[in-house]
């Protein structure tokens, strides 16, 4: 394929990745590695140096209007990181002594299993407000933001212990496997932490930025970074993100919800095929 080809190309598959990853608040990283190591053949090397950009991509094109629209919450974000970056220093360490095709078994096993929760809530809009005690409330985490219709959502974040420990496996398996944890973080915002759906996937937003951008100079020293497959990728990604930042405010929570259960099956059945070679 020419250059000029495989670049359109790229651009134009990178804005969908963009697009969807702003949304469900994950890394374009799971639509861009399958495109670039099956159908153009791209080593695996270069595809997950091309995923980390994409992941820094999508935060920069779509953090700032969620935190200017007042949909992420900074305060969680933060506490979570703490959780994340550890997670990852520790997969990082132990990456060299481990069975990288048994690791991404089980990592698309628990995607699975995590599906069976998600679907079940599919069509809850705004999640019951627990009260806040303990942990949370000491750290104050709540907050509120207005919907598309003017109507304020006002929420209380619970076991705070539980997404803690959501976040250190979801750093773990990205230190792990070089992969994008935005999809644990989701979930474990989702599910464990009781916040909602839209605030989970725009807070994940923020997150992976951080943890993508902490970790992207590992690549560069590898030289896992090629410019042109990288550039493409950057641009399409950061198009696709601003507009999955002007369309994630104005979604209903449970249409957010679906469109994550897809891409985490679609991201399961990713992680099989790779560790299956």
């Amino acid at each position: 394929m020419l250059v000029f080809e495989f670049l359109t190309v790229m651009f134009l598959v990178s804005i969908v990745a963009g697009f969807l990853g702003s949304i469900v608040g994950i890394g374009g990283g799971i639509v861009i590695i399958p495109i670039l190591t099956i159908f153009f053949g791209v080593d695996i090397h270069f595809a997950i140096g091309a995923s980390i950009v994409s992941i820094i991509a999508t935060s920069s094109g779509a953090a700032a209007t969620y935190v200017r629209d007042r949909i992420t919450n900074l305060r969680i974000g933060m506490f979570l990181e703490l959780g994340t970056t550890a997670g990852a220093i520790v997969g990082a360490a132990v990456a060299v002594y481990s069975d990288s095709a048994l690791l991404g078994l089980v990592f698309a096993g628990v995607l699975l299993v995590s599906l069976i929760p998600l679907i079940r809530k599919v069509g809850e809009d705004i999640p019951s407000n627990p009260v806040l005690h303990g942990l949370a409330a000491r750290l104050e985490l709540k907050g509120s933001y207005v919907e598309a219709d003017g109507s304020t959502v006002t929420y209380n974040a619970t076991r705070p212990g539980t997404g803690l420990v959501g976040m250190v496996v979801a750093g773990l398996f990205s230190g792990l496997l070089g992969i994008g944890s935005g999809t644990f973080k989701v979930l474990a915002m989702d599910l464990a932490m009781k916040i909602p759906m839209k605030v989970s996937t725009t807070t994940s937003n923020f997150m992976i930025g951080v943890t993508a951008a902490a970790s992207a100079g590992i690549y560069f020293i590898r030289g896992d970074v090629d410019p042109l497959i990288v550039a493409p990728v950057a641009l399409g990604i950061l198009a696709g993100a601003a507009a999955g930042a002007r369309v994630l405010p104005r979604a209903r929570n449970p249409t957010v919800r679906k469109v994550f259960a897809v891409v985490l099956a679609v991201g399961a059945i990713e992680m099989v095929l790779r560790a299956l070679g």
